[in-house]
């Protein structure tokens, strides 16, 4: 399992009642409180997160409302906070690990300097969806897996590995001397279409910044460029948007085969 104690944070504030559920779910975290606001309307999600936190054994406080948005500095909780530990993030042995024991081809997506929280969440939601074994983000310049991450990821990120690397390419050297493939996502002179590649073997998808794509070096160390077929006016897609239909696609062909079974 993933470590406890690699996030640089001590602590982290949870928010929203689907990635505050999912983290409870999840268990991967160390726990100290939860706070609901007060005078709270009955909702289903709230039913698991108050028996989820006595399964936990969690300590439950009432706060107003107001005192949660000023702790959090904004209102966007829904009347729920988690008082937790760091993020746990993965190392690539546990992806591999993981992979090993659905008994499958390792499923990777790799993010080069995605910054936005919101993209990252939403890319972290596609993934898990998707059943991939683990994302790898890199340590600098790049968003990490913060509350935000958490709450735009509507939870996923507290189920799904995630590795946090200091150097992206020196990781895509180590995934390729372990049989994996490595597709970069990006408009190229040299790119070929989506329905071109097999995605069923051991393969890592790499989805580029959102305002440069893929790096020069991280470009260079892909095994093949993919690109999107474009129809209209717009030539270019949002990284979370374009990264997401490839996981997506890939995703449907690796599950189908193996729904297939021999020939």
């Amino acid at each position: 399992m993933p470590k406890r104690s690699s996030s640089p944070s001590s602590a982290h504030l949870l928010y929203g009642r689907q990635a505050v559920r999912e983290a409870l779910r999840a268990n991967r975290r160390h726990f100290r409180q939860l706070i609901l606001a007060e005078r709270l309307k009955p909702a289903p999600v709230l039913d698991d997160i108050r028996q989820l936190a006595a399964r936990h054994r969690l300590a439950v406080r009432k706060a107003d409302r107001r005192q949660l948005d000023d702790r959090l500095g904004h209102s966007h909780h829904q009347g729920v906070v988690l008082d937790a530990g760091p993020y746990p993030y993965a190392q690539l042995d546990d992806i591999f690990a993981l992979a090993q024991h659905r008994k499958q081809s390792p499923f990777l997506l790799l993010l080069d300097r995605v910054q936005d929280p919101q993209n990252l969440g939403t890319l972290i939601r596609t993934a898990e969806a998707c059943g991939i074994h683990g994302i790898v983000i890199p340590q600098h310049r790049a968003a990490a897996i913060t509350p935000a991450v958490v709450n735009s990821s509507a939870g996923a990120a507290e189920h799904l590995l995630v590795s946090q690397q200091t150097n992206l390419v020196n990781c895509m050297r180590q995934l390729k001397k372990q049989g994996v493939w490595i597709a970069g996502l990006e408009k190229h002179a040299d790119a070929v279409p989506l329905t071109a590649v097999d995605w069923c073997g051991a393969m890592g998808i790499v989805v580029g910044s959102e305002g440069s794509g893929l790096g020069r070096l991280v470009r260079e160390h892909c095994d093949w460029l993919v690109a999107l077929p474009m129809h209209g006016q717009i030539n270019s897609l949002n990284a979370a948007v374009a990264g997401s239909i490839v996981v997506f696609w890939a995703a449907q062909q690796r599950f189908s085969s193996t729904a297939a079974g021999p020939a």
